[in-house]
């Protein structure tokens, strides 16, 4: 079992988990399972928010997505009626409803660079973003996967739904994927989301620096969420097609990182 957990709360329910998985002795499993846990856990310090008093479905349901890897963290905020952006003034005020929509999934330390890109791109933009904590990319798949198998060996009877597809089966917009591994890590997932899927992460040669100006080199900070957003949008003709270039120049990410920092 691997889990990538951005808040303490959520670590706290695995960590529980993983106990009584481990060490509660059942019927099938006298002595415990035969399991281990394999847990990422960052060295950088910020601040850790309380687990969510108002989730749909309560503590239960809360544990239950944390456990089987994606919750719905912070929906996106109710827009009203604004201006898009002062880069997008003549796209008019939008509607909630009508307001370009997407989603962002994130694990780990990534999960609050999407929350700031989830500000960045209501307040810039006038796009409505919900921000999902994937706390297991790997559980995420081996319930697929374990759909997959059971379907294809039970043809007569319901198909079976992996759980990721359900859990955004309702949802609009692209889906982005980032976190502080590769890209193939969120990948694991990419066939069972419903429509548009890309992924951020950090591939390639090592890089050593400061920890912003390591997420602008791979391209997972807020402000490279916030264009892989748009572009996809703008693949789908949600937005104008000239708002990813607008946002790579109000942003900087045309620029060595060492000047679009500075």
């Amino acid at each position: 079992m691997s889990y990538d957990c951005g808040w303490a709360f959520e670590l706290a329910y695995v960590v529980r988990d993983a106990l009584r998985r481990m060490y509660e002795a059942t019927g099938e499993h006298p002595d415990g399972e035969s399991i281990f846990y394999y847990l990422t856990v960052y060295n950088e310090p910020y601040p850790q928010p309380p687990e969510p008093v108002d989730f749909p479905g309560g503590t239960a349901a809360l544990e239950d997505g944390i456990l089987r890897g994606l919750y719905l963290y912070a929906p996106a905020a109710d827009l009203g009626t604004s201006d898009a952006s002062d880069a997008a003034e003549d796209e008019s005020e939008r509607s909630v409803a009508s307001a370009p929509h997407t989603q962002i999934l994130a694990s780990g330390i990534a999960l609050r660079q999407a929350l700031t890109a989830q500000d960045m791109l209501a307040t810039d933009w006038g796009v409505s973003a919900d921000v999902w904590s994937a706390t297991s990319w790997t559980e995420l798949r081996r319930d697929a996967l374990a759909c997959e198998s059971w379907n294809m060996l039970h043809p007569s009877e319901p198909s079976r739904v992996p759980y990721v597809s359900s859990a955004l089966a309702d949802t609009a917009g692209p889906t982005i994927a980032v976190s502080d591994w590769i890209k193939a890590v969120p990948d694991q997932i990419a066939r069972w989301v419903p429509g548009t899927f890309t992924s951020l992460g950090t591939d390639g040669f090592g890089f050593s620096d400061t920890r912003p100006a390591a997420r602008r080199f791979f391209h997972v900070d807020a402000e490279s969420i916030t264009v892989a957003v748009l572009w996809e949008l703008a693949r789908i003709g949600a937005v104008d097609a000239g708002l990813p270039a607008q946002a790579i120049t109000r942003y900087r990410l045309d620029l060595p990182v060492s000047e679009a920092l500075s």
